[in-house]
């Protein structure tokens, strides 16, 4: 039986940016029917089949922890950020606020790891990162609330100054009536783009 290479990968945000909803669309190939808050951490599993049908093909076991986005749970979360092998940033994009408050949620990670100094404005340095070696992921959620005619950021700031990749998530809904006797059915098609482009950095 071939090994299984075990990846843990810390999903965090503000409260309210859909990240356990995000996490179960990607663990459970389907929406979520009804998302709640998450109190502390929650810890979902996806098995990923890295380079599937070359010579090269490895399997994953990859944790994602959905973290507590609460601003009062922030000295306690330091418990669930230990030997992790990758970070998702999530953020809403109709929440700018949110958005700027991903340096603060980096800091957090990278300080506990000891890979950037620790500073008391709990805010990140990006000449701290440049020997940073954990892959990072942005995704900008609900984009179909985003106003009409109007843009998200064209490029994350963020993302720009950690090297990280940056996806947008949007709903597609569509409703179809079938008969009197049935309810009607919803169907929730989201689009996102691949969610593993830097599994390579680890090998």
């Amino acid at each position: 039986m071939a090994s299984i290479n075990k990846v843990k990968v810390m999903v965090v945000g503000d409260s309210g940016v859909g990240k356990s909803a995000f996490v179960h669309l990607v663990c459970h190939s389907q929406p979520i029917t009804n998302p709640s808050w998450t109190i502390g951490c929650s810890v979902d599993i996806k098995l990923h089949e890295y380079k599937e049908g070359t010579p090269s093909q490895k399997t994953y076991f990859v944790e994602l922890w959905d973290i507590g986005g609460s601003s009062s749970h922030r000295n306690t979360r330091a418990v669930f950020y230990n030997c992790f092998q990758g970070i998702i940033l999530i953020h809403d994009l109709t929440n700018r606020k949110s958005h700027q408050n991903l340096r603060k949620w980096l800091a957090e990670l990278l300080c506990k790891e000891g890979n950037v100094k620790k500073n008391t404005g709990h805010d990140f340095d990006p000449e701290e990162f440049v020997d940073n070696q954990i892959p990072i992921l942005i995704i900008g959620t609900k984009l179909d609330m985003v106003q009409q005619g109007l843009s998200p950021n064209r490029s994350s700031s963020v993302a720009e100054e950690c090297g990280a990749d940056e996806f947008y998530l949007v709903i597609e809904r569509r409703y179809y009536s079938q008969n009197s006797s049935q309810m009607t059915t919803l169907l929730d098609r989201r689009r996102v783009g691949p969610l593993s482009p830097k599994l390579s950095h680890v090998d």
